[in-house]
């Protein structure tokens, strides 16, 4: 059975279960389960490759004790166990200074998850279920992207607003055009399910050459997301990802002051596609300089970005059309970003990259700290031959990205690359939404003949109207 049908099998039986109220709670019951599954499975890992390795986790709590027997517990027996031992032991974990710091992660992970199911018996199905997946086996543990992409629907659907999870062919293209090298600190502040990073460590691993390459990458790695949920689902992808322990905190980057950041808060790479549209409290914006204050998330963490890029710092970050063309403190964060970064990259992408979560015109923007801006260049990436826009059944994939690839390193202009001076942009007060100029404008006709075919259409409809209303009248008349 499929990854996908596995857990599409598992939500099904959730949904018998009375104590579980929409989608949210089912993925949220759904990646405890699954963080110890995998944890126990790295575990075993660990115990093999060294003789002195200690499980964190209390012996009868791994998964492989009491869950991988498919005629283990069930029912009362076992929904006793996880609510009054599993639960209880592991959100209550003591814990020294100098503890594993595996264990600080476990117990971070139980103290924001819950079990929502009511029924032992239907826990016990969903188990056995899960137990179909084997996370030591790599191409399952390949496939867990695919259980990733069935939460992130669900998640969509349970309403994050202003949330648009980032495909993986955009992640992938923003991670090789960065090139992040190893020892180079890699972060994203808003890492929601952790894409960005898993690139990134895919990315560094090709460089590898011996152990202490691989203690680096889990040094490096570092993201930071508010949400409970999605900050479970990149710790687990890291761990996957053979990062032992993952630096993503559960915070919100926005609350930390700008003004206060010491060298060590200082990153080499930004891979982000912050939350559009969100609105912060007020408490945050005092984080920021007057001229940079706003509620609109997106923005704030464009601003976050400049402050905490270290002197040889590059990002690529993913924002909307109304980043470009905006006003207001959208233009004091353009100002600067021109005149302290090189903004040297624009990609306008197409409509749909984001189906299903939002239909919002993106934009991919690469700058580097270290020098002013001279002329941004822009890419304009076309659909494949057919295509309106992308759709969820239709998505943007990989190997597109190649025409940009190839122009990269070689620029000259052409039916979709073009460049801009900065000159130009001031005059426009920092409007960065240019259109392609070497685009064949669709030829509308002949502006009278057009003007006059509105007219006779606008008759036309006006006549019908007054028909109606006559017939109306004589309806009316006869009631």
């Amino acid at each position: 059975m499929s990854v996908n049908n596995v857990v599409k099998s598992v939500q099904d039986i959730m949904r018998q279960d009375a104590g579980v109220d929409g989608d949210a709670q089912r993925i949220s019951q759904l990646v405890w389960m699954i963080f110890l599954k995998v944890f126990d499975a790295k575990e075993q890992e660990w115990e093999l490759d060294g003789d002195d390795y200690t499980s964190v986790v209390p012996e009868k709590l791994r998964w492989s004790e009491w869950a991988e027997d498919d005629e283990g517990m069930t029912g009362d027996e076992l929904l006793d166990f996880i609510n009054n031992e599993l639960f209880k032991e592991l959100k209550e974990m003591e814990l020294e200074v100098d503890s594993d710091p595996k264990s600080f992660l476990v117990k971070a992970v139980f103290e924001d998850s819950y079990n929502y199911m009511k029924s032992g018996a239907l826990i016990r199905q969903v188990i056995n279920k899960l137990n179909e997946i084997d996370f030591t086996a790599s191409e399952d543990r390949h496939l867990f992207n695919d259980i990733y992409e069935n939460i992130l629907k669900d998640l969509q659907s349970a309403g994050n607003s202003g949330e648009f999870y980032t495909p993986r062919p955009v992640t992938q293209f923003i991670i090789e055009m960065l090139n992040p090298q190893l020892g180079d600190k890699v972060a994203d502040f808003a890492c929601g399910t952790g894409g960005f990073l898993t690139c990134s460590i895919e990315h560094l691993k090709k460089q590898e050459k011996n152990v202490e390459d691989i203690k680096t990458l889990g040094e490096t790695i570092i993201g930071v997301e508010k949400k409970p949920l999605p900050h479970l689902l990149a710790t687990t992808n890291l761990i996957l990802h053979d990062i032992d322990v993952p630096k993503i905190k559960h915070d919100n980057s926005l609350m930390k002051n700008v003004r206060d950041l010491n060298p060590s808060d200082l990153v080499d790479i930004i891979a982000m596609n912050p939350p559009f549209g969100g609105i912060e409290e007020d408490a945050v914006l005092t984080n920021f300089p007057k001229q940079f204050q706003t509620k609109e998330t997106a923005d704030l963490f464009m601003t976050l970005m400049m402050y905490r890029l270290s002197e040889k710092g590059k990002a690529g970050v993913v924002l909307p059309d109304g980043f470009l063309f905006g006003e207001g403190v959208k233009t004091k964060i353009k100002e600067k970003l021109l005149e302290e970064f090189n903004l040297h990259t624009i990609v306008r992408m197409p409509n749909g990259v984001f189906a299903p979560y939002t239909g919002i015109n993106t934009n991919l923007l690469f700058f580097e700290k270290g020098k002013s801006t001279e002329e941004v260049w822009f890419f304009e990436h076309p659909l494949p031959e057919g295509y309106k826009n992308y759709t969820k059944t239709k998505p943007i994939r990989i190997e597109e990205f190649e025409l940009e690839k190839e122009w990269w390193n070689n620029r000259v202009e052409s039916e979709y690359a073009w460049k801009v001076s900065t000159e130009e942009i001031k005059k426009r007060n920092y409007n960065l939404d240019f259109k392609n100029p070497n685009k064949e404008v669709e030829d509308l006709g002949d502006p009278k003949a057009l003007l006059e075919k509105y007219q006779k259409a606008t008759e036309a409809v006006n006549k019908l109207q007054d028909s109606l209303i006559e017939e109306l009248k004589k309806i009316l008349e006869v009631k």
